[in-house]
């Protein structure tokens, strides 16, 4: 091959190289949430002032799941950057090497959030339960725990449960009588596990499954269930937006917190950062509050919300009074063995 052969190939490649990189740099930050009435109302106090403010940005939601993460990171042509995750995805993800490290110098410092909120690979979005859901309208006598949810004599109809063995198990030992405070320690032995399975055979064909957010307030709506375990905060949506009269029962909720990750290798970290940044000011958070009742992470954020809004959030005393942490160490060791439990039970 010529002198020029070699020059030409040479440049044909560098000014693909450069196409490529330019192209992969040009690509607008993407925030991922989940979906529904969390992520519109994301839009309306987070991503649309933010995109005013001058960076450019594309949000997109999606369902959860590890091994979508590991798939987009691993593939080395991830489109997402900035990830809502839950608190095991968060801790396998972060063990992973699936996110940047995140550096809290810019984004206020660490001590601007609540230290249960801060991690070397991620910072609190909101604090969130799952309480029982149902409609005022349609049952007059309100139901106060979850064994009334168990109870369909005194309550006919459908239930609504999220699909999986995580909050399932712990809502069908607090059903059949376990305290709040002891539900890990029962569900961690095997007479727990099969107490958990037995007191959902109970109602087995009276549960309808559901996957994502917006589904139990939907379910509500159209009657298909009598009650649901829901996202808090899809209730005070629906009861705020479309009027609904849900109601919603705080003993034995479940709390937890959900975290912003960078993806490993995003082209777009700097305008992660800065939307990292502005989602994590006190007073963006606040109005985050006031418009789906979440917990903040920024320590300063509840000083700048009504008495009448803070006390309809996860981190109230009286909503934190009978409420359960769900364990990231129980589900971390547990989840597979679990999972494929559960999928077989599912089945049957």
């Amino acid at each position: 091959m010529s002198k020029l052969k070699v020059a030409v190939g040479f440049l044909a490649t560098f000014t693909a190289g450069v196409a490529l990189a330019t192209a992969a740099q040009a690509r607008d930050l993407t925030v991922v949430s989940w979906g529904g009435a969390y992520q519109e109302a994301q839009k309306k106090v987070y991503f649309e002032p933010f995109k005013k403010a001058g960076t450019p940005m594309n949000d997109e939601s999606w369902d959860g799941g590890i091994g979508v993460l590991r798939a987009k990171v691993q593939g080395g042509a991830a489109t997402w950057d900035v990830v809502q995750v839950e608190s095991e995805e968060l801790a396998v993800g972060c063990e992973e090497g699936l996110f940047e490290t995140m550096e809290f110098n810019r984004i206020g410092g660490e001590q601007a959030y609540l230290p249960q909120t801060v991690d070397a690979c991620g910072v609190g979005a909101i604090v969130y339960d799952f309480v029982l859901g149902y409609d005022k309208d349609k049952l007059k006598d309100a139901p106060k725990s979850w064994a009334d949810f168990f109870d369909t004599t005194k309550y006919p109809g459908k239930r609504g449960l999220r699909q999986g063995a995580k909050t399932t198990l712990e809502i069908a030992l607090m059903a059949d009588g376990v305290a709040p405070k002891d539900v890990y320690k029962v569900l961690g032995t095997e007479e727990g596990l099969e107490r958990a399975f037995k007191k959902l055979d109970t109602i087995k064909n009276d549960i309808v499954w559901w996957k994502a957010g917006a589904q139990p307030p939907q379910l509500l709506a159209s009657g298909e269930v009598a009650m649901t375990s829901v996202y808090n905060g899809r209730i005070d949506a629906a009861n705020k937006a479309e009027k609904k009269n849900f109601g919603m029962v705080w003993n034995g909720a479940l709390y937890t917190i959900d975290s912003w990750v960078i993806l490993k290798g995003s082209p777009n970290k700097e305008a992660a950062y800065k939307f990292l940044d502005f989602v994590g000011k006190a007073e963006n958070q606040a109005k985050l509050s006031e418009n789906i009742a979440y917990g903040t992470s920024n320590k300063d954020a509840p000083s700048k919300l009504a008495p009448a809004v803070l006390k309809d959030l996860p981190t109230a005393p009286d909503n934190m009074k009978n409420a359960v942490e769900i364990s990231v160490p129980f589900w971390l060791e547990n989840i597979d063995r679990l999972t494929e439990r559960f999928n077989k039970w599912a089945a049957k």
